[in-house]
């Protein structure tokens, strides 16, 4: 007897046309938008010429111009959501996909390099604003991750947090690179994470971001240097996973899981789940094997576990397009942290053929675990409704037939 599943999608993406945030950005800050809108138009045009084949990409988007549109109109976003099969999704900023992303560098690279702090906080109100009114939408289905540029100002991150979760909002994504502020052992932190604790908020790092300038030279994206730096996307691409769990090499090794243990961290599109066990092994080998390390003294005894015991207990794994390799070592990496991701709406995710994904990747899976993987894990992880969800995938869930 076939059974509708609860799909959660922990990696999907909604922000409005960059010009169309101006309602929500505080009127003080109009006229500087209207001067610097443009300026981020062109960039984002040209760093697409370095992350998206031109006539690739063209021809994804072509014959689904219209459904594009789900990253920012709610009926849309419906059909999409319903078309994949997705009871539930976690909501990050977006990007220079279709140029929906925050003014001021608050989308989804939030990073410090080049960045004016009161702007970048500006714009990422302003997306934190128009994410509220879209997940009211169903707040049980949809889980908006605020923008939050900690590193300038630490208690208006912490006012920020509050206001986000007074306004539905209980996940948030901070920089994952820091360049010159403070990286994330500084006990500074500290009330951050435990504002987030308290509350409930649970924090997200998201793939992306490196030191661009290393790969793609120092004007990039204005200046093309790829015939004098040959194989930097191949650079980038191998590194940046590393830039993704960087921030949690620095919080577990700072001891901040050891002091807010209810705090909850994600790291979402990390491309190959492959490389998470020997990140922890690194972690534990210097934790464990010791007299490798006993010369550097002791970094070690402000914690009463292995770091990969923290990852377990603290973090989870958004498995965005996950291929079926990467879910074959699932034991290894524990397979209540890995929670599926579609991607949407990004040319590189599974939409709009996942169903097609779901047959190609999950047929012949062990039915508990899939389960666990497509939706389970998540709701646990996140404290969803499973009733409210239950009930939406009655109507849209795919069928536990996949397994089959």
């Amino acid at each position: 007897m076939s059974e509708r599943l609860i799909v959660v999608s922990t990696d999907c993406h909604a922000g409005l046309p960059i010009a169309d945030y101006k309602p929500y950005v505080e009127s003080k800050y109009h006229e500087v938008m209207d001067m610097a809108v443009p300026v981020q138009v062109e960039m984002m045009d040209k760093a697409s010429e370095s992350f998206l084949i031109k006539e690739i990409n063209d021809a994804w988007r072509e014959p689904i111009r219209s459904e594009l549109t789900g990253a920012w109109d709610y009926k849309q976003r419906e059909k999409m959501l319903a078309q994949d099969g997705i009871s539930a999704e976690i909501i990050f900023p977006d990007g220079i996909t279709e140029q929906n992303t925050p003014p001021f560098g608050a989308g989804l690279g939030l990073s410090p390099r080049q960045a004016v702090p009161e702007l970048q906080w500006a714009g990422a109100m302003a997306h934190n604003r128009w994410l509220a009114e879209l997940c009211a939408n169903d707040p049980a289905r949809h889980l908006g991750v605020a923008s939050i540029p900690l590193l300038f100002d630490v208690q208006q991150a912490v006012e920020a947090v509050r206001w986000c979760v007074d306004n539905g909002l209980r996940c948030v994504m901070i920089p994952t690179m820091w360049l010159e502020h403070d990286p994330y052992h500084h006990t500074k932190y500290d009330p951050f994470w435990e504002v987030c604790e308290d509350l409930g908020v649970v924090i997200h790092f998201h793939s992306g971001p490196a030191p661009h300038p290393e790969y793609f030279g120092p004007e990039w994206p204005t200046v093309d240097n790829s015939e004098q730096l040959p194989g930097a996307m191949g650079a980038y691409v191998s590194e940046v996973m590393w830039w993704l769990y960087r921030p949690l090499t620095f919080m577990i090794w700072g001891g901040v899981f050891e002091r807010f243990p209810r705090l909850k961290a994600m790291i979402v599109e990390g491309g190959t789940l492959f490389m998470i066990p020997p990140w922890l092994r690194l972690l534990d080998h210097n934790y464990t094997d010791v007299q490798f390390s006993a010369k550097l003294g002791d970094f070690r005894s402000h914690l009463s576990m292995a770091p990969s015991e923290y990852f377990a207990r603290n973090c989870g794994i958004g498995a965005s397009c996950v291929p079926r390799a990467d879910l074959d070592i699932r034991d290894v990496i524990g397979a209540e942290l890995i929670m599926w991701g579609s991607d949407f709406p990004h040319p590189e995710g599974t939409w709009p053929n996942t169903a097609e994904y779901y047959k190609q990747t999950f047929a012949d899976f062990p039915e508990d675990a899939g389960r666990k993987i497509l939706g389970e894990n998540a709701i646990n992880f996140y404290g969803l409704d499973r009733n409210h969800l239950a009930e939406v995938a009655a109507e849209i869930g795919p069928t536990n037939e996949l397994f089959h």
